[in-house]
């Protein structure tokens, strides 16, 4: 007995000694993740969860946080907003995280928003809807450019082509429909005509009854707004019903998949992102171009597959959440998210950062370029 309890004894020391001196699980900073890694939105989550298991190594290599090393607790939702609350109670309740990055897509971020503003959880979105930061919620932020940006951009870029009548063709999605909502708001203001708007479901696999309706409407442009496979079929269609004109996509493009999947109807398709899908093309002046560049050569090199604009939203809240960190007053909820909203002049895959108490996505137009696919790989327009 006596031995029992001195072996007992002496396990709990060293245990105790474990945790005072930072070896245990203490030590760590409990970063959480929700991101659709497997599902129809895995083309966003699984570049997303590779790009911040990558960088989350590099940064513990570099000496983690402050002398800490980051421990990242991902949690795939695959696009599910039912998955996804319920993985945000755990991240906050159960594994006690600091922050929580994701989820990846629009409509699973709008659902667990109210969760993290009521457990002061810092909550940095990889989705794009400009309603998840509008308006600002005291936790909240999000690293895609506003969607209201791209709507404009493409609307600046029609003016420039002398386009003043389109269609309009979006995914019945979160994204989609928030998407197809600032084209209806801001079109006037360009002296854009919509001629007509329609929805397709999220898992349409031929559009061509929609785009007859688009193209009996003699429009001089279509755009499509989504995140999903769409993307590709809207392009082929086109080209099958044998309409001639321009075709804009959203930054939910940002993918070379898409190009891929598309092939020769791919051609041509204008579109706004981050430079990150340009970075080599960049001068060695843009204050982007050693992130964007590292960033890309690191993921590729590593993954063996192109980097997409979606893994750089990823890298952005990760990175932003860490800089944060270190210069927090302590790493608590409280004192990080006051961090965040103080960071400025910070670059990433994204653009130049630049938080406020008023604007919890940093980012201004721009932020964004035009691109356009040529012989089958993105390029400047």
């Amino acid at each position: 007995m006596k031995r029992i309890l001195l072996t007992l004894l002496t396990l709990t020391l060293v245990l105790s000694t474990t945790f005072a001196t930072g070896q245990g699980e203490t030590e760590t900073v409990k970063i959480g993740a929700i991101l659709a890694v497997t599902g129809g939105a895995s083309f966003l989550g699984a570049p997303e969860a590779k790009t911040i298991e990558m960088l989350a190594e590099q940064i513990n290599a570099d000496g983690g946080i402050n002398g800490r090393p980051i421990e990242l607790i991902i949690k795939d939702s695959a696009a599910n907003p039912e998955k996804a609350i319920s993985f945000a109670k755990q991240l906050i309740e159960e594994d006690k995280v600091i922050a929580i990055i994701g989820p990846s897509t629009s409509g699973e971020t709008m659902q667990i928003k109210d969760l993290c503003e009521s457990y002061k959880t810092p909550l940095v979105s990889c989705a794009a809807a400009e309603a998840i930061v509008k308006p600002v919620a005291s936790y909240v932020f999000k690293t895609p450019q506003k969607d209201s940006y791209v709507a404009e951009l493409i609307f600046q870029t029609m003016n420039s082509m002398g386009i003043t009548k389109i269609g309009v063709v979006a995914a019945n999605t979160g994204f989609g429909n928030a998407g197809k909502g600032q084209l209806e708001k801001y079109a006037p203001q360009y002296g854009i005509e919509i001629a007509l708007a329609e929805t397709y479901d999220r898992a349409a696999t031929d559009l061509t009854a929609v785009l007859t309706k688009i193209k009996a409407e003699d429009v001089q442009a279509v755009v499509n707004w989504s995140i999903v496979p769409a993307q590709a079929i809207v392009p082929k269609n086109m080209k099958q019903l044998g309409m001639d004109v321009p075709l804009f996509q959203s930054h939910g493009f940002g993918n070379i998949q898409y190009v891929i999947a598309a092939g020769e109807a791919a051609e041509g398709i204008i579109f706004p992102a981050g430079r990150l899908l340009v970075a080599n093309e960049l001068p060695d002046s843009d204050p982007q171009k050693a992130t964007l560049v590292a960033y890309k050569n690191a993921y590729e090199s590593m993954y063996n597959e192109p980097a997409s604009t979606f893994g750089g939203h990823a890298y952005d809240a990760l990175s932003i959440i860490v800089e944060a960190a270190k210069k927090a007053d302590s790493l608590s909820r409280e004192d990080l998210r006051n961090a965040i909203e103080d960071l400025t002049g910070f670059p990433g895959t994204g653009g130049v950062f630049n938080f406020t108490k008023d604007d919890h996505n940093g980012l201004g137009m721009d932020s964004l370029a035009i691109l356009t696919v040529k012989n089958g790989a993105f390029a400047l327009y």
